[in-house]
């Protein structure tokens, strides 16, 4: 992956901290690199105080620092500012971190010199991740604790995880894989800190799950329709051409395919005759829609914000060094939160459909609970409990933490965006909504193979022989269910659920 002054994608965000692709600094980004650090340099070098060359930092601004503390000074922040608590951030996290500040940081927009962003590439190439913690930032001024933390594995200092997975005190992990460590300079401790990248690099990758998630989703719904011997007109483009969100028409689309040939759908007017399925059927697209739209906006966002060059203050192409406010996270931080409520809401519509399936009274034919032998058996009982659980969870983790800003720096930073909170969240979020998705697809492929006599579309076909190939238990009595509701999970995770119907739909929309 080579690193220039801009244009780094998505795409390249996953590869280095999901597929551990390397990282190589252009000639142009070395370049830009160079010539910030001769303006800093300059201003360095004369008697007015510049913020973050020759001042303190924060509500300490005021204090102009003379020549012989700059260097301290840079180390000073870094180690005061690595103040993180809690559980380990995940490794896949820490990696994306460490590569968007390396894409801001060669912008030439930071003043950093050369030698520094060469550092933090061969810290990736080395397969090295810092030690962050869970808790630390409150989305403005940067993502501060969790870049410190970074920044203290540049210096050699603190601890990080090997690529043998053991952690160990960073000053032996650079020694053993060649890497000098850093000797910071002016400037560059705080521009090793002030940015947006943890919070963007989560958003990333949760936009990377969800789009497989959406997918996911419209699979299991229209299984579950399916099962309940539901309508497929509903599905029908011209009805979705009326309502043009765009989200919703990929969403119903996708939903026909997988019905495609199905001898289920359309019997809902048969022995208990019903005008219309239940909202949570009916509507599963108009629901997923809205959360598909939700994503591209956020895919947006991210796009804009992979674009900016986020630190403070900024060295300008004209050789001034300006304070700033790009910091602030709430244009990530309102998507993050934008994107778990519609994970809530997904989810929750999803544990509709699941209930319905195992309600006797709504199922239309099915046993109470999918169960074999209902009252010596409880089949899907607890498993809908655990649906339901994740649910209310999800609901909870819809809360939106842009929302709850709380002053900081003696009141100097006294507005911030909760941005990393939110992310850390809508990871939970993600997660859940998973798991949520396997009780469905559990209970609907189980309800399908109940439907005796009467024929599952190809595409549900390739679904239940993939998921029974997986592990995934067909109906029966009772059994142990956490190893297969594990199965489906990771069915739904990996993307296996996706795969397999599109063996027969071709791509999902």
């Amino acid at each position: 992956m080579v690193v220039g002054t801009s244009g780094v994608t998505a795409s390249d965000v996953l590869a280095v901290a999901r597929g551990g692709a390397r990282v190589e600094l252009s000639e142009e980004a070395v370049a830009a690199l160079a010539a910030a650090r001769e303006i800093v340099d300059a201003l360095a070098a004369k008697p007015d105080p510049v913020y973050g060359v020759s001042t303190g930092f924060g509500a300490l601004a005021t204090r102009h620092i003379s020549q012989e503390l700059r260097a301290q000074l840079q180390r000073n922040i870094v180690r005061s500012h690595a103040a993180g608590m809690g559980p380990r951030v995940e490794r896949e996290v820490v990696r994306a971190l460490v590569f968007l500040r390396l894409k801001t940081v060669c912008s030439g927009h930071t003043g950093v010199r050369p030698e520094v962003a060469q550092t933090m590439a061969d810290l990736l190439n080395a397969g090295i991740t810092p030690v962050v913690h869970e808790y630390g930032s409150l989305g403005c001024s940067g993502d501060l604790a969790p870049l410190s933390h970074c920044a203290l594995t540049l210096m050699g200092e603190g601890e990080a995880e090997g690529p043998d997975g053991v952690v160990r005190p960073a000053g032996e992990l650079l020694v053993a894989h060649g890497i000098a460590p850093v000797a910071l300079r002016e400037k560059e401790g705080l521009a090793l800190l002030n940015g947006t990248d943890g919070m963007l690099g989560m958003l990333i990758m949760a936009l990377d799950d969800l789009e497989t998630l959406y997918k996911s989703a419209d699979v299991t719904a229209a299984l579950s329709l399916e099962a309940l011997l539901g309508t497929d007109k509903v599905l029908a483009p011209e009805l979705h051409a009326i309502r043009p969100h765009p989200g919703q028409g990929a969403s119903a689309a996708n939903m026909l395919s997988v019905l495609k040939g199905s001898g289920l759908t359309g019997h809902h007017q048969d022995d208990a005759p019903r005008v219309q399925d239940a909202y949570s059927v009916r509507c599963a697209p108009q629901v997923a829609g809205a959360g598909r739209d939700t994503m591209a906006h956020a895919r947006l966002v991210a796009e804009r914000e992979l674009a900016s060059a986020v630190d403070n203050p900024v060295v300008l192409p004209d050789g001034r060094v300006e304070s700033n406010g790009n910091f602030h996270g709430a244009p990530v931080a309102y998507v993050l939160d934008f994107l778990a409520i519609a994970a809530a809401d997904l989810a929750s519509i999803a544990e509709r459909r699941t209930d319905r399936l195992l309600d006797k009274n709504r199922s239309h034919g099915l046993p109470p609970f999918l169960a074999d032998d209902a009252g010596v058996d409880s089949g899907l009982m607890i498993a809908q409990y655990t649906q339901a659980a994740l649910v209310s969870e999800l609901k909870r983790l819809a809360v939106p933490a842009s929302a709850d800003s709380i002053p900081s720096s003696a009141m100097q930073e006294d507005h911030v965006s909760m941005g990393w909170s939110a992310a850390r969240k809508l990871r939970t979020a993600v997660d859940n909504l998973t798991r949520v998705l396997a009780v469905e697809l559990y209970a609907a492929t189980r309800a399908v193979e109940l439907r005796e006599g009467l024929t599952p579309a190809p595409a549900t076909r390739a679904v239940i022989d993939a998921v029974r190939e997986a592990g995934v238990q067909g109906p029966g009595p009772d059994r142990f269910l956490a190893p297969d509701l594990a199965a489906a999970d990771a069915f739904v995770r990996d993307g296996r659920l996706v795969a397999a119907v599109e063996t027969v739909t071709g791509p999902l929309r």
